[in-house]
């Protein structure tokens, strides 16, 4: 696989959001040291959260009802809140990071013996509690391209299939399907089983509002939505997202726990609420997200390593020796990444991190290379 070409407009809108990196002044800007460890591991936000997220999590600590208070109606207004946002009734929103429930559940509603279909490598909180209470996992590796093999997938389809799990964009890959492709396989496989559709990392890419696949559990197809606050939101800290699901599934959800209030954390709605509200500072991090991404892509190429079309906050690529090889030489730089995903074993994952971070993770990979390709 040659490395991938970054489409045109990506590259017009990277180069105009490389003005961004200096002018914007994200709350996570100042944290960055040049003697600290780089942390690129674990795909957060590192520009941190809304500054209005942040001005309601500090009016919640100085003014609020106050934490020594259960969460009670804000849990519903929260709903309330995130369903306007996604033109559905609130009854069909389950707050919460809900994943690993949603899997035991599926599993333990149909009895032992289920299927749960996903794309391999891939990210399998839902497929492996799924399997904890007698799921049975289905793994279908990625196409040539590193996206989800939509007809692999659709050939895996049968009345044993409790539910297809998608991940879109794809991690660790960063890939998207087509979107007119996509759409036509969730809509057609949702016939015959429930699609799960995880957009963690959705607002990182190009066209995202077009990609959502919300309007067809909207049109009332059985589909679920999941969306985390953990990434674009950057409040991985404060643990908080949601489900957009048909009325049946989520009524059955809550019934089952899912979305309980006593389950909620008080700071994380109120930051949620706020950073729901502040459209523009997602529409920011999107523009210096992808601006990142167009530099790592650059510096890809001309190190001449094979690369996804990530359309995430993280890049994928070939380094052409083992992937613990490269993080041990990475860490001794003061850079850290996160982990292999096999069989891909020479492929590596480095989150975006500030410009600063970036380059600094940048030279230190170019550095390694120009050791390992020593004669």
């Amino acid at each position: 696989m040659s490395p991938s070409p970054i489409r045109s407009r990506s590259v017009l809108a990277a180069r105009r959001a490389l003005v961004a990196f200096a002018t914007l002044a994200f709350a996570g800007a100042a944290l960055a040291q040049s003697a600290a460890p780089v942390r690129l591991t674990l795909n957060e936000n590192p520009f941190g959260p809304s500054p209005l997220a942040a001005q309601a999590i500090q009016a919640e600590l100085v003014g609020g009802a106050g934490l020594f208070r259960y969460v009670g109606d804000e849990a519903d207004a929260f709903a309330a809140q995130v369903a306007a946002c996604e033109g559905v009734a609130p009854e069909q929103i389950v707050v919460g990071e809900i994943l690993e429930s949603l899997g035991l559940h599926l599993s333990l509603r149909g009895g032992p013996g289920g299927e749960f279909i996903y794309s391999v490598p891939g990210y399998p909180a839902l497929v492996d509690a799924a399997a904890r209470v007698g799921g049975v996992v289905v793994a279908v590796p990625l196409n040539r391209r590193l996206e989800n093999d939509l007809p692999a997938i659709a050939a895996k389809v049968n009345a044993r299939t409790r539910a297809v799990f998608l991940v879109n964009p794809h991690n660790p890959s960063g890939t998207v399907n087509d979107v007119a492709e996509f759409v036509a396989f969730v809509r057609q496989v949702s016939k015959r089983a429930l699609v799960i559709v995880d957009e963690a990392y959705i607002e990182f890419s190009d066209d995202y509002a077009k990609r959502t696949a919300v309007a067809l559990t909207r049109a009332g197809e059985n589909v679920i939505v999941f969306r985390t606050f953990a990434k674009v939101h950057g409040l991985a800290g404060l643990p908080l997202g949601y489900a957009v699901a048909p009325r049946e599934l989520a009524d059955y959800l809550r019934r089952q726990g899912l979305g309980s209030p006593r389950e909620l954390n008080r700071l994380a709605l109120a930051a949620g609420s706020a950073s729901l509200r502040d459209t523009a500072y997602i529409g920011r991090v999107h523009d210096a997200v992808a601006a990142g991404r167009a530099q790592w892509h650059a510096t890809l190429d001309a190190l001449k390593l094979r690369h996804t079309d990530s359309q995430a906050n993280f890049v994928y690529f070939d380094a052409g020796w083992p992937q613990a090889d490269v993080a041990k030489t990475l860490l001794a730089a003061g850079v850290v990444i996160g982990r292999a995903f096999p069989p891909y074993d020479t492929w590596v994952r480095i989150t975006i991190g500030l410009p600063e971070e970036n380059a600094r993770a940048q030279a230190a990979l170019r550095q390694a290379l120009e050791k390992s390709r020593a004669p």
